[in-house]
This record gives structure tokens, C-alpha cells and sequence, in this order.
């Protein structure tokens, strides 16, 4: 039987156990259990990465490069559920590189979740990232 409750908390703990892994190359494995195998990830810059294999290859050479010691921070999260396997979670978050103290605003995104439940777990089926700009000048002048 559903249980909103303990589904969202199940929900709320692997994306938690991604963020703990982000940015730690020893715990690729674990970052990457978090998507099902045939999982999209679109990255903020529009790079569509197609599956869990994928998705690992990428993430390996960041996690070396740039994003070494790196950490994901999450000021925001709210989450639908669509039917009793499938949620829908928005996240509003930014990666707090080695060299910062705190998180630069202007370095916000908000990312979507589909998350379906699969043999009992949660894991995340789709992603897509992009950066939090607030309105366009036309946005400001049409919403007059």
C-alpha cells in the first residue's frame, strides 16, 4: 500500500546519497547507482548523456578535473508524486567548488527529477539541469 510519506523519505534519501557522493571520485559507484540504467541526463549546458554508463564516463572525468573535491549544495526541494512509482522533484542547488566558502547566486540551478521506483527503490530515470536567471529583459517588459 502508498505511503506518501515513507515514499517521499525514500525518495528525499537517494538524493541526499547523491549529493554525499558528488564530487568524490571514490564514490562514483555509488553516484552513479542512484540512476537507472537507461537514464537521460541533460547537463546545464545542454549535453545529453544517455544512460547510467554514459552518466559515469562523464562524471569520472569531472569528478578528476574541475569538480575534484567539489560539493553539491541544495537550497530547495519540492517534489509531486505522478502515480505511486514515479515523482516528479525540482531542486534548486548550485556546486560549491574546492576553492569557495559559500555558494555564488549567480551560480544557482534548478534541475528536474523523474524518479521512478524500480524493484522496491527509487532511482532517478530522468535529469535536466539549467541555470537560475530570473526574468528577461522581454520577460520584464511583456509582464507589464
Amino acid at each position: 500500500m502508498f505511503n506518501e510519506q515513507n515514499e517521499s523519505a525514500a525518495i528525499k534519501e537517494l538524493l541526499n546519497r547523491m549529493d554525499t557522493a558528488w564530487g568524490k571520485n571514490a564514490e562514483l559507484s555509488i553516484y552513479s547507482s542512484c540512476f537507472t540504467e537507461d537514464a537521460d541526463y541533460v547537463t546545464f549546458q545542454g549535453l545529453r548523456l544517455k544512460g547510467r554508463n554514459e552518466i559515469t564516463e562523464v562524471h569520472e572525468k569531472l569528478f578528476k578535473g574541475i569538480l575534484r573535491d567539489s560539493k553539491m549544495v541544495v537550497v530547495e526541494q519540492e517534489q509531486k508524486f505522478l502515480t505511486p512509482d514515479v515523482a516528479i522533484v525540482h531542486r534548486i542547488g548550485a556546486v560549491l567548488m574546492r576553492w569557495q566558502k559559500k555558494t555564488p547566486k549567480s551560480r544557482l540551478s534548478i534541475n528536474t527529477n523523474v524518479v521512478v521506483k524500480q524493484n522496491g527503490e527509487w532511482k532517478v530515470a530522468a535529469f535536466q539541469n539549467g541555470r537560475v536567471t530570473g526574468q528577461s529583459f522581454m520577460e520584464k517588459l511583456f509582464s507589464k
